[in-house]
């Protein structure tokens, strides 16, 4: 099976993650996406995320009723922080089976050369990129890039986690029974905790 992977904090995770999942599975050679939740991203402030088993529980509530759509704690036990790199040689120790792609907003393509290994991920990997506003691909060594010309929101999580702090619904912005389960459980009330 080809299997895209597409990683982030999913912090929380939103209707723009799921809409650039489910168009890359369906516009694509991709025979399903996985949604992999980093426990801790090497550039991002780990004092701002919600625990991650919190964080992967909200992934699969968010994708419970897509078969096409499969969230994995596979970093959860890798060495911390998750390089793509490391957690690419484990799933093809794990999975031999399956063939893995990457898919990436252009502002994160556009920042690979700072990736541990990164020549390696563009030489070895076919790489699926989505147009992110401000951000042009620009085009490094090894293959070069799929262009997915996915639909986009100009959402994020770090505004839903400030509309929560302001009491803003966020209805809409997420599925039901993520919002449902942020509010039932007090999420993201409060700040980042303070360093």
């Amino acid at each position: 099976m080809h299997i895209g992977l597409y990683f982030g904090s999913f912090n929380p995770i939103h209707v723009g993650h799921l809409i650039i999942a489910s168009y890359a599975r369906h516009t694509t050679t991709l025979h399903q996406v996985w949604l992999v939740v980093s426990p801790q991203n090497p550039h991002k402030p780990a004092g701002s995320l919600l625990n991650e088993y919190d964080r992967l529980h909200l992934a699969k509530l968010a994708t419970e009723n897509d078969p096409n759509l499969r969230v994995v704690d596979i970093e959860f036990n890798l060495p911390k922080p998750s390089y793509t790199s490391a957690t690419l040689a484990h799933l093809h120790d794990k999975y031999p089976q399956h063939t893995f792609s990457i898919i990436m907003g252009s502002d994160s393509y556009s920042n690979l050369p700072r990736w541990k290994n990164y020549q390696h991920l563009t030489n070895e990997y076919d790489i699926y990129v989505f147009l992110r506003p401000n951000h042009p691909i620009v085009h490094h060594s090894g293959k070069s890039p799929i262009v997915i010309d996915a639909p986009l929101l100009d959402i994020s999580s770090t505004a839903i986690r400030q509309f929560i702090q302001q009491n803003i619904p966020i209805r809409y912005l997420v599925p039901n029974n993520v919002a449902e389960y942020i509010a039932d459980n007090n999420y993201y009330k409060h700040g980042p905790a303070k360093l």
